[in-house]
């Protein structure tokens, strides 16, 4: 169920501890703000010199107050934040709002003294935000603790950067978006991101939460939760690039975790990532209302050519479809409007709007009610005769066609309420009145057509979010990652490999050549990289030819041992890469993608939280940009995917059950039209830590 958080957003009673009428200070802002609430619940404002602050009597402590107080909020310098926070739990506080800085964004001294509080805080049973934080609002209980007024809405931002919010509410604006609550995430030393996307997923009054995160403590966790929410969860995230990266240390001691293993997290996980606070705006824009296409079909309907192949291109990149429109649908169209409209799809009025502004309302209908169709973009000038006439425009006829215009508008959004499709609007002129009739229907509307094409791709189906698979339970662990000794605990798991001995000198290889027939693979051993060093040699056609490749190989690597191997016929099969990485905050993240030689030159990898599942692992190597080769291409068969999914599902179980390797890469797995064989595998341990490991500290 989650820690109980009720204290934080509907508390008893509050008390800011730090409250001042300096406007320089924190304390001043936040005491402003919290009187908002306008008596909802007990509110005491602390100050060491007594008097008054913002007109009400100030207690010089909180004992001085002589009742209990359910959260504290401290704006207090560094120095005495212990003991605000010790005075605070001392008065029955079960919540803290930390807004003093200097602590684990420090150094080292500071993250021990924010570890010190935290730990007193929770042997109290109390919970706190912070430190190092901006405050929380919660508009559904009258809770305002932050510097800053925020619209009431549905979405509950928790953010590491109090200016983004800020940002946030002047782009949720004219989308009629607003906050259910903002918490200021701080340091996260007690109360994590994780805890309160929890707590905001069974919230009444959010319907969608969004996240701005530069680092995750336990991002596992993270997207355990979010899989598990039931609401969208939107992540703007830091630190994709060394720039941002160095930047999000700078700011907040901070780690980054890489693009492909968060991008990875939350395809699992069902989130939806953007990369700036506008595409963010975008996506919680389409989210908001129930409508979701059934299917990727997109109709355009533009009032200009141009616009109209744009719109179009923009719908395609997004990962959806234009498809040309039926001949019943074209039919019901040409009836509405003239000779030049294109009626193919896009779908041009070309210029018949300027004549007939109902007509934008004739062909939306049309369209949404058209089976081949799932979702409409209109795009183009729609809005501007109703501005150009609010700006003095268009001359003297400028006012009929505003009014038709708005009258479209209405009977746009009366057709879009009675229809379960979504629209979308692109429009030159988005905060015009005819717009903001549609807006205030719930159509998104937006000034760029990469937005409302953005939108559209929200909101139709994708590929099913797997949700994240749990850890196994931990399997003795290994002692030794050496080239053979992997090799044998991945065959005990289960994977099959080529025939092998390891041998040492030139009476053991003849012995070699005994067991089985060639041709051969001869490996030096104890390099963790052995193609790279000259430590491998192919297609060795009998004893001879590996005598002689041992004896050149010897010479110049003198390894200790060697292994000989059966070479596998490579001729009809496909080599694949399949590699589990132990990130520090997601845990085992597996890759899959093409292999052997042309691994890292092409690159064409996907990405996932480990261990995968057979089905899983079948989606990712369809996804595969280089999929095709797998289905059989030139005459070749197609290979063996069920074979490799199983093979994907025992690597990467096999790693997840072993914290203590820190990479595991099986490469190539060579995939046959009947079956699989791991061709090399290599694995490094995690470095053991010196002294004890440290909680994370966001």
């Amino acid at each position: 169920m989650g820690r109980d958080l009720s204290a934080l957003f509907d508390p008893i009673s509050v008390a800011v501890v730090g409250a001042s009428d300096d406007p320089a200070k924190y304390g001043h802002a936040i005491a402003a703000q919290a009187l908002r609430a306008n008596g909802r619940r007990p509110l005491h404002l602390v100050n060491r010199r007594g008097g008054t602050v913002l007109g009400r009597t100030a207690a010089p402590s909180l004992s001085a107050l002589g009742e209990p107080v359910d959260l504290a909020v401290v704006s207090v310098p560094a120095a005495g934040f212990e003991d605000a926070v010790d005075e605070a739990l001392s008065c029955g506080a079960r919540a803290i709002v930390a807004i003093t800085a200097g602590f684990a964004e420090t150094g080292d001294a500071g993250r021990a003294r924010q570890r010190a509080v935290a730990a007193r805080v929770r042997a109290a049973g109390a919970v706190m935000v912070g430190p190092n934080c901006l405050g929380l609002a919660d508009n559904t209980t009258d809770l305002f603790l932050a510097s800053d007024t925020f619209t009431p809405g549905g979405i509950a931002l928790l953010s590491q950067s109090g200016n983004l919010a800020l940002e946030l509410q002047l782009r949720f604006r004219p989308h009629g978006l607003g906050f259910s609550r903002f918490v200021s995430l701080g340091n996260q030393a007690d109360v994590t991101l994780v805890d309160l996307l929890v707590d905001c997923a069974r919230h009444e009054g959010t319907e969608a939460v969004a996240v701005y995160a530069e680092d995750f403590a336990d991002g596992r966790a993270f997207a355990e939760a979010a899989a598990e929410a039931g609401k969208p969860v939107v992540l703007l995230t830091a630190g994709r690039g060394d720039a941002s990266a160095r930047s999000a240390q700078s700011h907040t001691g901070a780690l980054t975790t890489s693009a492909d293993v968060v991008g990875a997290a939350c395809r699992d996980a069902g989130v939806e990532l953007v990369a700036t606070p506008r595409e963010l705006t975008v996506v919680l824009a389409a989210l908001n209302g129930a409508r979701r296409a059934s299917g990727r079909r997109v109709a355009v309907l533009t009032d200009g050519g141009g616009h109209g192949v744009v719109a179009a291109d923009a719908v395609e990149a997004a990962g959806l479809a234009v498809p040309e429109l039926h001949q019943p649908t074209r039919e019901r169209l040409r009836t509405a409007l003239w000779e030049q409209s294109a009626v193919a799809n896009p779908v041009d009025l070309a210029g018949m709007g300027e004549q007939n502004p109902h007509s934008y309302a004739d062909t939306v209908t049309a369209l949404l009610a058209a089976e081949e169709v799932d979702a409409v973009l209109m795009t183009g000038y729609f809005g501007g005769y109703a501005d150009a006439d609010a700006t003095g425009g268009l001359g003297g006829g400028g006012t009929v066609l505003a009014d038709g215009e708005q009258a479209a508008a209405r009977l746009i959004a009366a057709r879009h309420r009675a229809t379960a499709k979504p629209l979308v609007v692109q429009s030159m002129y988005p905060e015009s009145p005819s717009c903001r009739i549609l807006a205030a229907a719930g159509v998104p509307v937006f000034g760029a057509t990469e937005d409302a094409a953005r939108a559209l791709a929200v909101t139709t189906p994708g590929a099913p979010y797997p949700g994240i698979t749990p850890l196994p339970a931990p399997a003795p662990p290994l002692h030794e990652s050496g080239y053979l000794q992997t090799r044998r605990a991945l065959e005990a798991a289960g994977l099959p490999f080529p025939a092998a001995r390891e041998i040492r000198d030139e009476r053991e290889l003849i012995a070699a050549t005994g067991e089985f027939r060639g041709p051969y693979v001869l490996k030096a051993l104890h390099l963790l990289h052995k193609s790279d060093a000259g430590g491998v040699a192919l297609g060795l056609a009998g004893p001879d030819e590996l005598l002689a490749a041992f004896r050149e190989m010897h010479a110049r690597l003198g390894a200790a041992s060697y292994s000989v191997e059966a070479m596998a016929d490579l001729s009809d099969g496909v080599e694949l890469i399949v590699g589990v990485d132990r990130d520090p905050r997601f845990g085992p993240v597996a890759m899959v993608g093409l292999g052997g030689v042309l691994a890292e030159a092409l690159h064409d990898v996907a990405f996932t939280l480990a261990p995968v599942t057979a089905e899983r692992a079948l989606r990712r190597l369809r996804a595969l940009r280089t999929a095709a080769l797998l289905g059989g291409v030139r005459g070749r068969p197609p290979v063996d995917l069920s074979a490799a999914a199983a093979a994907i599902e025992t690597i990467t179980a096999f790693a997840a059950a072993h914290p203590e390797i820190a990479e595991i890469e099986v490469n190539p797995l060579l995939v046959r039209p009947h079956g699989v064989l791991a061709l090399d595998s290599r694995a490094v341990l995690a470095r053991p830590v010196p002294g004890p490991v440290p909680g994370p500290v966001a």
